[in-house]
């Protein structure tokens, strides 16, 4: 991706902004607040298990436009599920993959 450090600052800044703690956020936050995001609700609290399946619903949103998962329908409490259509290479860099995901979702959701 060309611009990729440049693109991922955008994406950082946009959390600095949004959130008042002022840290530079991990994969993992926004992950799980993408996961949030796609879910649709938001709880006063999260189990753990829910934000594990929140950081899964983020990683199968960002990588549904590479052809690996495919919305497949919410269930009754509203949580999307997804099909996987095909395993994700083993890539050298996986943490890169995910992280141009996030920042084609930020574009494409008009976010930075």
């Amino acid at each position: 991706m060309k611009d990729f450090e440049r693109y991922w600052q955008k994406v950082l800044d946009f959390f600095k902004q949004k959130f008042t703690t002022g840290e530079t956020p991990e994969l993992d936050t926004i992950l799980f607040l993408i996961g949030v995001q796609e879910l649709g609700m938001i709880k006063p609290e999260f189990s753990k298990e829910e934000k594990l399946n929140l950081m899964h619903i983020a990683i199968c949103k960002l990588l549904e436009p590479y052809g690996y998962y495919q919305f497949h329908y919410r269930d009754s409490e509203g949580w999307p599920h997804f099909k996987k259509l095909k395993e994700l290479d083993s890539l050298n860099d996986q943490e890169r993959f995910i992280k141009e995901a996030v920042i084609n979702y930020f574009i494409n959701n008009a976010l930075i």
